[in-house]
């Protein structure tokens, strides 16, 4: 017997058959829409807390009451303090990298464009949490990097949460990663458009149709977000009116174009060797690697000592760089400081990301741009903020590799639709010139250093996502290959190892042109090797083909 208010039987068994429907065959398409504007609050929430998360805990740290000043502020504390507040809070982000994760390596949007095209959408969400409250102790404690990263890093753990609640397949595990990432840039700078498109040309790196209106509905999601906590402001304020002076200063732009693009190579390189380098020091005097953090954090303490603006995200800075209220000689000087201070913090391994440095880099190196080219040819020029703001867009999407969603992003932040022709010469420009002198981009380049081939395209990683044994005939198979030709090519030293993927098969195939490689197990003592079978060329060739026709059905879907 029931009571008046539980509801029919027929209606909860017809809500547990829907239940096993999205979990068996996944989420229609309207029901997919509504999970993304779930994803997007909850992103977007993450966002919003992950920032004043920063804001309380830099008060606290720094005893300021207006952390959009803490440059100024930071200027008037005693060296000590200055020097101490980094070096504590590297100790907590080493002790927190070296108890909870496995390389004591924070995660950050290299690891979540990994895993979408490795991945199925997911990533590592456990250490994503510790990465995610390493970047925030960063931050407040004086590091000099962004929030962007570690926000759609916690986006992607979050994603993967839901992906994993509801079975998702592949592209509706992307899909998802996609949404969540919209949502926490939208509701960090206040961009939908950017957000949405930041989703798609750095994340998923693809502009298919079936994924443009979840990720537009939860970046929307996000900005509302960001809007009820902080009210419809853009982060940057340009107090004078950007207007380009006439078509032939257009050539000055292509030149800030070009000298940003090197700015944006300069940058990535520095944090690059500043990693190697590092991981040297820690090897040679083999130290634990719970120190390298604070060792970071007693540089950037010294540097801030002198130039207290590479504390944190930097917007006060890049706000007086836009409004054009530095000289020359202190903007190219703020400029080597600060690539100096994100080399440090980022080779440190303190957490962080790049896009906030790389908006102030840029800004600063257009303001000097601008200095020098209006005092050349003043009749012909607009104003200098024009530069800074073209500069900010120029290195900013230099480094991430996404010259459409940093223009966009850059209009967002400041407001300032006029300046368009400017800023995307610019940024077309710089982004061409640096993306010929990396792996495309700055995370990509992150990847490739650790041997994940992404910046070449599908064809290329694909190949490392087919291990031999899923793909290889067994010896006992009825087409198996010979087992005395296979036992042959082992002693001749043609084999694959039971661990292998078609990135180290298709070389092989492609020098010695045989039709099969077996694929051999080595025991650990001095017993002969066993033969579990072979991969053939044409299975592999089939399987690989198989691959790329789902992606491009997905990516023109």
């Amino acid at each position: 017997m029931t009571t008046p208010d539980a509801p029919p039987l027929d209606d909860l068994s017809r809500l547990r058959r829907m239940w096993s429907v999205l979990l068996d065959r996944g989420p229609s398409e309207v029901q997919f829409w509504f999970i993304a504007l779930l994803v997007g609050i909850a992103a977007g929430s993450a966002a919003v807390a992950f920032r004043f998360a920063i804001i309380h805990l830099q008060t606290w740290v720094y005893g300021t009451d207006d952390v959009a000043t803490i440059h100024t502020f930071a200027a008037s504390l005693a060296w000590y303090w200055v020097l101490t507040i980094p070096i504590v809070g590297g100790l907590v982000v080493g002790l927190l990298l070296h108890h909870f994760t496995d390389d004591a390596r924070v995660k950050s949007v290299a690891e979540v464009i990994e895993g979408a095209a490795l991945y199925d959408g997911r990533v590592k969400r456990k250490q994503g949490l510790i990465s995610s409250l390493a970047s925030m102790i960063t931050l407040s404690t004086g590091g000099s990097s962004g929030r962007e990263g570690p926000v759609v890093h916690l986006a992607g753990v979050m994603s993967s949460y839901v992906a994993r609640w509801i079975n998702a397949d592949g592209i509706h595990g992307r899909d998802l990663l996609g949404c969540a990432v919209a949502a926490a840039v939208s509701a960090s700078f206040n961009a939908p458009i950017a957000g949405a498109l930041f989703a798609l040309e750095v994340v998923l790196r693809h502009f298919a149709v079936h994924a443009f209106a979840p990720i537009a509905i939860a970046s929307v999601a996000g900005t509302v977000i960001n809007r009820l906590a902080f009210g419809d402001t853009t982060e940057f304020d340009l107090s004078i009116v950007s207007i380009l002076g006439f078509y032939q200063e257009l050539p000055a732009f292509m030149i800030l174009g070009l000298i940003c693009g090197l700015v944006a190579f300069v940058l990535m390189r520095a944090i690059f060797w500043s990693d190697d380098f590092a991981t040297n020091v820690m090897a040679r005097l083999d130290l634990p690697r719970w120190l390298r953090p604070p060792m970071a954090g007693a540089l950037l303490g010294l540097l801030a000592i002198f130039f207290p603006h590479i504390i944190g995200v930097g917007y006060e800075t890049t706000s007086r760089a836009l409004q054009g209220d530095l000289v020359l000689s202190v903007a190219v000087l703020f400029v080597v400081a600060k690539v100096a201070a994100t080399a440090i913090t980022m080779g440190g391994r303190m957490g962080g990301g790049v896009f906030s440095p790389a908006l102030m880099v840029g800004a600063l190196t257009g303001l000097a741009f601008g200095l020098v080219a209006t005092a050349i040819l003043p009749d012909v020029s607009g104003e200098i903020t024009l530069y800074a703001l073209a500069g900010m867009g120029g290195v900013a999407a230099a480094v991430l590799g996404a010259p459409i969603s940093t223009t966009l992003i850059v209009f967002e932040l400041t407001g300032d639709w006029q300046a368009g022709i400017a800023v995307m010469v610019t940024v077309s420009l710089s982004s061409a010139v640096a993306s010929r002198m990396v792996d495309r981009s700055f995370f990509l380049t992150q990847l490739e250093r650790r041997g994940v081939h992404l910046a070449a395209g599908p064809q290329a990683w694909l190949l490392g996502t087919f291990s031999v044994q899923s793909i290889m005939r067994s010896a006992d198979a009825p087409r198996a290959a010979p087992l005395e030709d296979c036992e042959t090519m082992v002693r001749g030293g043609t084999w694959l190892a039971t661990n292998a993927t078609l990135e180290a098969a298709m070389p092989i195939f492609e020098k010695t042109n045989v039709p099969f490689i077996p694929v051999a197990h080595f025991p650990p003592d001095d017993a002969p090797p066993e033969v579990w079978g072979a991969l053939f060329q044409v299975d592999a060739l089939k399987a690989l083909n198989r691959a790329l026709v789902r992606t491009a059905e997905e990516e023109h879907s």
